[in-house]
């Protein structure tokens, strides 16, 4: 499934958050956005799964616009794991992520064995099936982690939308989670925090600045020296790792005056 952002602002009391963005997926692939802290890359996932509406642009789903279709319509393909959880209340793990079928039921139409089947398939595949009649409340945040993206599997949507799916994980379950998504072959839109997580798995990057698109492309195109050490401030050395045949960036220092920046623009 496609989804598409064009020339897309979205400002909070008169302050610009995001401007000028143009976004892009193809079906299937996984995209990945990345930038410094507050370059606006959860307000641009926000704009994208409905939580705000943009000031100006428009965004699309399979080329409808998004917020012309119902939300039920929307919820039924496209699945979202925020950083947000604290509504959850005292549901149990299985409660949870059976919520993931709500979308495709009738007012007031019960679970079914389906449901159940369905839940208790993506409760395995994240590797929490011995929890799931324990209470959300007693869990840590990495597992709440996992059971989120348990309820998105569960929800069966066409396109995946994360926001640090990777925050909370031990580097194991990182690991996991990631091979889990990317064997999923659906349209995924996600913020990384990890650089290196985002070379080794996303298809393409979209590096924010200051709320705007910095950079598009393949990580091989966006991952340079010379990018990161302008939007992220840090001198790195970026090889092609042996054994992954991935991007891989090793973080050197960080840039702290501007005769530093000056001087490292000259080497």
């Amino acid at each position: 499934m496609h989804i598409g952002v064009e020339n897309v602002a979205f400002s909070i009391q008169g302050k610009q958050i995001i401007s000028d963005i143009d976004l892009e997926t193809q079906s299937g692939e996984f995209v990945g956005i990345v930038g410094p802290n507050g370059s606006g890359k959860s307000t641009l996932l926000k704009n994208i799964y409905r939580v705000h509406q943009p000031d100006c642009g428009k965004i699309t789903m399979n080329h409808d616009e998004i917020f012309k279709l119902s939300m039920k319509e929307t919820a039924k393909n496209m699945a979202v794991v925020s950083q947000e959880s604290s509504s959850l209340f005292d549901f149990s793990v299985r409660e949870i992520v059976l919520m993931g079928r709500a979308p495709h039921k009738k007012l007031l139409e019960t679970d079914n064995a389906e449901d159940g089947a369905i839940a208790e398939e993506a409760l395995e595949k994240v590797g929490m099936t011995a929890y799931q009649n324990r209470s959300i409340a007693t869990l840590s945040g990495g597992e709440k982690q996992r059971v989120m993206v348990a309820r998105a599997l569960a929800q069966q949507a066409k396109v995946l939308v994360l926001d640090e799916p990777t925050n909370h994980l031990d580097v194991h379950h990182q690991l996991q989670l990631m091979d889990l998504i990317k064997t999923l072959g659906i349209t995924t839109v996600t913020v990384l925090h990890d650089l290196n997580i985002a070379a080794r798995y996303c298809d393409r990057i979209y590096m924010m600045n200051h709320g705007r698109i910095a950079a598009s492309g393949t990580p091989e195109e966006v991952f340079t020296e010379e990018m990161l050490q302008d939007v992220f401030r840090v001198h790195t050395s970026i090889i092609t790792h042996p054994k992954t045949g991935k991007t891989h960036i090793t973080f050197l220092s960080s840039i702290t005056s501007a005769s530093e920046e000056k001087l490292a623009l000259h080497q």
